[in-house]
């Protein structure tokens, strides 16, 4: 396809895409959150860190009340939704609507990035479809207009991260590895948990190099460092806030416990959050953030220790609900039913699409299975949630189309 006709072609289905979205949450009014509990449901902590801020209280208390500074959530997101609530009010619907359009716009320029990378790796055929199908898709949709929250800035992120690197195995400029370096620091102050990628990532893109005859290793090593000047800053906040050294989160010990421990069926268990339970509430008020975080680590450490049958089978019933979806009750049998199939429905393509693109040694077809291995890991053992899954499923659809033209292709072939 042309320069000029791809672009349009672009264009229209990111237009649409934006303007849908928009709809639907406008329409919907998805961005009138409850006002219950302090509107504690418009972005959670994040949002009541964001209100911290903007009331020039710093980034601080994450849960009820006034509890002082925190590294519970990173922080590129609540700054945004902070300088939303400065602009627009705090908690204001206009705030939320805005925060939810933007939202809306990076799952739009997700389509862009899909197309990119399915005709950079499959066809033209795979890349128009797999960007149309996102434009329109449902679980797409959802996330961005109902959830003010990283979760689509992250997954365009993680797209772009995919998308250059699959470009840097065919032309290694240090331009493209700068690009690399900041789009991964990006990721790491959203979404920090996506990070279990980047390994596998960086590796993949050496190790092709070196068989074709291109790495030049200081690139990789520049690259590394302004990854690492980029978040320095927030390393040195915590260092001065806490008096230690704290990676961009500190609360992976609560989550921890969140999923494990008495009662421990493999879901998440929200009684026992600061949020929502206020025993829990005072223990984090009374030891502080990070004591806190500490305790519950050791209480979920130590029910594993001695739990570690039961363990066992947690963490391979959160793998199967990572990928076939978590069990949640409405009013409505047939929404359930519909809803986890549709869910399972995109992991068995994207399994089966994978497979495919493995038996026949496509080109990226490793890097797609070490993103479907690493990043749904720290779920496996803590707790899973949909959501979770939305950063990876702009590349199991990618993997999923594919499957359908290559089936297409094994039929024309007979």
């Amino acid at each position: 396809m042309e320069m000029n006709s791809r672009r349009r072609v672009l264009l229209r289905i990111v237009v649409v895409a934006f303007l849908l979205r928009l709809v639907v949450l406008t329409l919907g009014h998805t961005y009138r959150f409850s006002p219950r509990d302090e509107n504690f449901g418009f972005g959670w902590e994040t949002g009541r860190i964001a209100r911290s801020i903007a009331q020039g209280e710093g980034f601080s208390s994450p849960m009820q009340g006034h509890t002082g500074p925190t590294a519970w959530i990173a922080p590129l997101y609540p700054y945004f939704l902070a300088g939303l609530f400065k602009l627009f009010g705090v908690y204001s619907n206009t705030a939320a609507w805005v925060a939810l359009a933007v939202n809306s716009l990076f799952s739009a320029l997700t389509c862009a990035v899909l197309y990119l990378l399915g005709e950079e790796l499959f066809s033209s055929t795979v890349a128009l479809w797999t960007a149309w199908i996102w434009a329109f898709s449902p679980y797409a949709i959802y996330w961005p207009i109902r959830f003010a929250w990283e979760t689509s800035f992250a997954t365009f992120l993680l797209s772009v991260v995919f998308l250059i690197a699959v470009r840097l195995e065919r032309n290694n400029r240090i331009s493209s590895w700068l690009w690399f370096a900041f789009s991964w620091a990006l990721i790491a102050l959203s979404n920090p948990s996506l990070l279990s990628f980047l390994l596998f990532c960086g590796i993949w893109v050496l190790y092709r190099q070196h068989r074709a005859g291109t790495m030049k290793l200081h690139y990789a090593v520049l690259s590394g460092l302004l990854f690492v000047g980029c978040i320095t800053p927030w390393l040195v906040r915590n260092d001065l806030v806490f008096g230690k050294f704290v990676f961009i989160r500190d609360n992976a010990g609560a989550e921890l416990r969140l999923g494990n421990g008495p009662g421990a069926d493999g879901q998440w268990m929200s009684w026992l959050h600061p949020s929502k339970d206020q025993t829990e509430l005072k223990r984090y008020r009374s030891l502080g953030e990070l004591a806190y975080v500490q305790v519950r680590k050791q209480e979920a450490l130590q029910w594993i220790s001695q739990n570690r049958g039961l363990f066992a089978v947690i963490t391979l019933k959160r793998a199967f609900f990572f990928w076939f979806g978590t069990p949640r009750a409405t009013d409505s049998i047939l929404v359930d039913l519909g809803r986890d199939l549709f869910f399972s429905l995109n992991s068995i393509l994207a399994i089966f699409g994978l497979g495919v693109a493995l038996r026949r040694k496509l080109r990226g077809a490793m890097l797609f299975f070490w993103m479907f291995l690493s990043i749904p890991m720290i779920y496996y053992f803590t707790f899973t949630h949909p959501r979770y899954r939305h950063p990876i499923e702009p590349e199991m659809l990618l993997v999923s189309v594919y499957l359908f033209t290559a089936v297409e292709m094994r039929k024309e072939n007979r």
